[in-house]
């Protein structure tokens, strides 16, 4: 991100440095979040937007939605247990916001756009740090699928609404780029 930032500054990519956008889907939407707490806590590139897609936030694993999603869908949670394990590895910390975002200080966090669906079991993890943002003053927006399960935006040919979330999260990053303030939900049914 800081490079990207620096290379927009310089011209080299021929981007707005100012709009810069952390996006990911998953492990991806995690690693998006904590690139946000990164810029903010060292002084990186301003972000002008988070685009978390069914973010791995919390290594507790100790959500509703990881018992009642717990089997039969795309993502399990022994499936979640089994890369918490590999990615912290025998003596990472869990508990660090680097590692569990949704532990972390919201505070001066960029605006986010959040995409959670009901049938997975990272959906509360991404409902909560709506919330989380949103009370600390972060502009916030969520599209939630109750009816779609983890990576269902990897269909769009299939499904309606990977589509619809898809068409979403474009919308939410040209408004972003184009300097608009973002507010409200959308797609879905949101909350």
């Amino acid at each position: 991100m800081c490079w990207a930032a620096a290379q927009a500054r310089a011209g080299g990519l021929g981007g707005d440095p100012g709009a810069v956008v952390t996006a990911g889907d998953s492990s991806g939407g995690g690693l998006a979040a904590v690139a946000a707490l990164m810029a903010r806590d060292r002084a990186g590139p301003a972000v002008a937007l988070q685009v978390l897609i069914y973010p791995v936030l919390d290594a507790g694993q100790g959500s509703d939605s990881y018992t009642s999603n717990a089997t039969g869908y795309f993502l399990t949670a022994a499936h979640m247990r089994w890369f918490w394990e590999q990615y912290l590895g025998p003596d990472g910390d869990g508990t660090h916001p680097y590692a569990s975002p949704l532990r972390a200080d919201a505070a001066a966090l960029p605006p986010a756009h959040i995409v959670t669906a009901g049938c997975d079991p990272l959906c509360d993890e991404g409902a909560e740090y709506a919330v989380k943002l949103r009370l600390a003053g972060a502009a916030v927006t969520r599209g939630h699928y109750p009816e779609m399960f983890h990576g269902f935006l990897g269909f769009p040919q299939f499904l309606s609404d990977a589509r619809s979330a898809v068409a979403d999260v474009a919308e939410v990053v040209a408004s972003a780029v184009r300097g608009r303030k973002i507010s409200g939900d959308v797609g879905g049914v949101t909350g």
